[in-house]
């Protein structure tokens, strides 16, 4: 048995028997599945009936520029629509779907077992609740070293680094495989999340399978340490990565912002983030145990080392109920989340946004399962 994350939790796993690997198209996502009779259909930028009205969302900040490109093309397609999302962070946004605040949500860990979570929004949901993937996008480590644009890194260092045991750029565990980088004595200063985020909740998680026992702590979507600088939401680690000097932090790789990258030791190699790397460690990695058939959750393999690999990743969800009490809340979460499933959805934001599109197979098992929103 192995213990994984799910939504920044430790759980015990084996392999499920008869999981099939699933991949992603690294050019593109196929069309999600026709409906006929419902109000949403994959085929379009939304719906096969007039929708009116206001949908409120949020949750993870991850999500963010793909959720605008999201909403604009929703929008376009039904002028009498109004989709707000508040990039709260991926914590807050379970929470605040729990708590009916919102009608959907996007987590980047999916709802916990461990914590109560699940459990609680079937419960705001009358039934299973519905936990479908939005995209796959690799997490980078983004660094702001002046003279230093490329750096290697182990995942062992890593941790170290962020756990405050290597405190300057110059140490002999960074300048072992980086021999032809001009490393200064700049003090590092790791850059964390200061909300519950399920970019920390993976990559404390990457660290724990992945950092051969240089890290200590539980995976967890709180950062576990005492000290460095804490920002809120992925553009605050950006920003705060940007305005200072030897500083270091993660985020989506899609919302980098430019910043230099570091490549990550991955068996013999040295990979840096890539749609591709995402997609064969996706590809490797089961789904959970223990979850119903609207609940499409993986549990990612850090310790993939296959050449190619890129283990540092997250998978996006997207939180909805399969019942709602409104007609028309229902058939703005279903025409909503059809669309962001759908060929059109999926591409837009990998154009626009940076985010790698979902596999065909992938994107027609959320679809048929948004299908039964009612």
């Amino acid at each position: 048995m192995k213990s994984t994350l799910v939504s920044g939790r430790r759980i015990r796993r084996g392999v499920v028997p008869g999981v099939v690997a699933l991949a992603i198209a690294l050019t593109g996502c196929g069309a999600a599945n026709d409906s006929s009779d419902d109000s949403a259909s994959s085929g379009d930028s939304g719906s096969s009936e007039s929708l009116s009205g206001t949908l409120n969302g949020g949750g993870s900040s991850a999500q963010e520029s793909a959720q605008g490109v999201w909403r604009a093309g929703f929008q376009e397609a039904n002028s009498g629509v109004t989709v707000n999302y508040d990039p709260v962070g991926s914590g807050t946004g379970r929470e605040n779907f729990i708590s009916k605040a919102y009608a959907f949500a996007g987590s980047d860990s999916a709802l916990s077992t461990d914590e109560g979570e699940l459990d609680a929004a079937n419960a705001r949901c009358g039934g299973d609740v519905i936990e479908v993937p939005a995209y796959v996008s690799p997490i980078a480590v983004i660094f702001n070293l002046p003279g230093v644009d490329a750096l290697n890194l182990k995942p062992e260092v890593v941790a170290q680094i962020f756990d405050g045991k290597i405190t300057t750029w110059n140490d002999p565990a960074i300048a072992a495989d980086n021999p032809d980088a001009d490393l200064p004595d700049t003090a590092i200063t790791p850059v964390h999340r200061s909300d519950d985020s399920g970019t920390t909740g993976n990559f404390t998680d990457y660290l724990s399978q992945a950092g051969g026992g240089a890290w200590s702590y539980e995976p967890d979507g709180v950062w576990p340490i005492q000290g460095g600088e804490a920002a809120e939401g992925t553009s605050g680690v950006v920003a705060a990565v940007k305005a200072g000097e030897g500083t270091i932090g993660y985020a989506d790789e899609s919302q980098a912002g430019g910043l230099s990258i570091v490549a990550l030791g991955v068996g013999d190699e040295f990979n840096k983030p890539s749609a591709e790397g995402a997609a064969q460690v996706l590809a490797n990695s089961p789904r959970a145990e223990g979850r119903s058939a609207s609940d499409m959750v993986f549990e990612i393999d850090r310790t993939d080392t296959a050449s190619g690999s890129y283990p540092l990743i997250l998978t996006s969800y997207l939180l909805a109920c399969p019942t709602y009490d409104d007609a028309n809340e229902a058939a703005l979460v279903k025409g909503f989340l059809s669309y962001i499933v759908s060929e059109e959805g999926q591409q837009a934001s990998a154009e626009q946004a940076g985010s790698a599109p979902l596999d065909s197979s992938l994107a027609e098992e959320a679809q048929s399962i948004i299908d039964g929103i009612k």
